[in-house]
C-alpha cells in the first residue's frame, strides 16, 4: 500500500499539520484506523499533562471513617457503610487475605 503526506488541522489548536506517509504506514503497521486528531506539539502537550495527574482524572473524593481494628481516624476513597468494617492503610495490609 502506497501512501502520500496529508495536511491534517488540529482538533485543539486548529493549526495545520502533516499526516506524512511514514507515520501513516506505521499507524497502518499497527492496525490504527483513525487518523490523528491532534498536532505533534498538541499530543506532547496532552500526555505530559496526562502524565503529571492533571489530565483526565478529577481528584479522588476521599471520606472520613475510624479504622475497625485501631480506632484512629483514617480516610478512604469510598463511602463507608455501617455493616461493613474499614481499615486504615496500616491495618488493612495486616488484615487483607493474601492473594
Amino acid at each position: 500500500m502506497s501512501f502520500q503526506d496529508k495536511s491534517l488541522q488540529c482538533a485543539d489548536c486548529g493549526q495545520e499539520f502533516e499526516f506524512t506517509s511514514g507515520e501513516q504506514e506505521f499507524y497502518a503497521s499497527r492496525g490504527l484506523q483513525n487518523e490523528p486528531r491532534r498536532c505533534p506539539d498538541c499530543r506532547r502537550t496532552r500526555k505530559s499533562e496526562r502524565r503529571e495527574g492533571n489530565g483526565y482524572r478529577s481528584p479522588r473524593q476521599m471520606f472520613p471513617a475510624v479504622c475497625a481494628e485501631c480506632g484512629i481516624d483514617t480516610e478512604v476513597p469510598f463511602e463507608p457503610r455501617e455493616e461493613r468494617p474499614v481499615y486504615c492503610s496500616e491495618c488493612f495490609s495486616r488484615v487483607r487475605p493474601s492473594r
